[in-house]
């Protein structure tokens, strides 16, 4: 356990509810969950599924409906066609991460890991036995991995490189031009697979869907582990359902790792799902032109803001921002902004706003923030950070 740590969003929700025990107003732009409830075809489906007694085990890789259901999407989606044997299902994509350093992992074996990454990535690689190798991005380059970077990190001990895109923490989506240019890197590195994690794909503010590594390198397919679920899209993040797709011995690797831990996802998140991938797309975009006004909202508001410099994200539900000018700025009571705690805390006691700080996503002088929140919330929290801005001497 001294390889892993308590993960950086749930020490700030345990902030939060002690601020709101005391009886304080909070205005948390944390939130990594949509707002909005599960379609209500999905909850009728699972409710179907109770009644119809499907309450039992099912295989470890999931039901042929949802089999079925998940190769479809994937064939729509990437246009190749998976077999059911290079199907997994687990609790969340998060699980199916986790299952892969396991099952592929040797004690320093490396994980190349671009920041900003989403803070469970390196805990993960860690509590495997694994070495997260943390490669740098900039604004400059979008937040993005370059085949460069990508070239330069590669030894013959690594085993993954990952790539999140949508990205959380930035929003940022990997072009078709850009996955070639990494994908042709990986292909001279046989000992070298792709982890791509796909699963804010739905919530995409672009004109054409986001690419995929196995669309522009179909070669690669058994060396790139794409994983998606219904989490984000489709409101379902407490049903817990994700699902793998890749190389066969791999998928049958975590079958038998999920086998030996959580015996099978639930069977009726599983009815749930499948209701979800195949119920059409009046869900998913109703809600992403709701996140557009919202993503735009926000951007504008913090952008007013002197001395924060928000992205503009392509995707997921985060805004994520530059405060770098922020530090060396002192408080009205003579506290020195001297990393991104010191600011967070400055937000949360002159405001109420509370954001998660760059550091947790390997990328100090950064916060990010979500608008998985209402339009008024948004704008109470953007003046809120305005006013806690005005504070500071520089």
């Amino acid at each position: 356990m001294s390889r892993v740590k308590e993960s950086p969003s749930s020490q700030v929700a345990d902030r939060v509810r002690a601020f709101r025990a005391e009886g304080r107003k909070v205005l948390p732009l944390t939130i990594g969950e949509p707002d909005f409830d599960t379609p209500d075809h999905v909850k009728d489906a699972a409710v179907a599924a109770i009644r119809a007694g499907e309450t039992k085990y099912t295989s470890a890789n999931g039901t042929p409906a949802l089999q079925k259901a998940i190769t479809s999407r994937l064939l729509r989606k990437t246009g190749q066609s998976y077999a059911t044997d290079e199907i997994c299902v687990g609790g969340g994509a998060k699980q199916l991460i986790f299952l892969a350093f396991m099952a592929t992992l040797d004690e320093g074996d490396e994980v190349i890991v671009p920041a900003p990454y989403w803070v469970s990535y390196p805990d993960m690689v860690s509590v495997n036995g694994g070495r997260p190798v943390i490669v740098g991005t900039t604004a400059g380059e979008g937040y993005k991995l370059t085949p460069d970077r990508l070239r330069a990190a590669i030894t013959e001990r690594t085993k993954w490189v990952v790539l999140n895109t949508p990205n959380n923490p930035t929003g940022a989506v990997y072009s078709e031009e850009e996955l070639r240019g990494l994908t042709d890197v990986v292909r001279a590195h046989p000992h070298l697979s792709i982890l791509c994690d796909e699963i804010y794909d739905e919530i995409n503010f672009g004109t054409r869907p986001v690419p995929s590594a196995v669309t522009v390198a179909p070669d690669l397919r058994e060396r790139v582990f794409l994983v998606n679920g219904v989490s984000k899209a489709y409101a379902m993040t407490g049903w817990r359902i994700g699902y793998g797709a890749g190389a066969a011995r791999l998928c049958a690797a975590l079958g038998t790792l999920q086998s030996q831990s959580s015996s099978c996802p639930s069977s009726v998140s599983q009815a749930a799902a499948v209701a979800a991938l195949d119920g059409g797309r009046e869900f998913i975009d109703r809600t992403v032109a709701i996140y557009t006004e919202r993503r735009d909202l926000l951007v504008s508001g913090l952008d007013a803001i002197d001395g924060l410099r928000p992205a503009v994200p392509e995707g997921g539900f985060y805004v994520w921002t530059d405060a770098s000018a922020l530090t060396g700025a002192v408080t009205p009571s003579g506290t020195r902004m001297t990393s991104d705690a010191d600011l967070a805390e400055h937000f949360l006691e002159s405001s109420g706003v509370v954001v998660i700080t760059g550091d947790s996503y390997g990328c100090p002088g950064h916060f990010r923030a979500s608008f998985a929140l209402s339009s008024d919330t948004i704008r109470e929290a953007v003046a809120g950070l305005a006013h806690s801005v005005s504070l500071l001497r520089r």
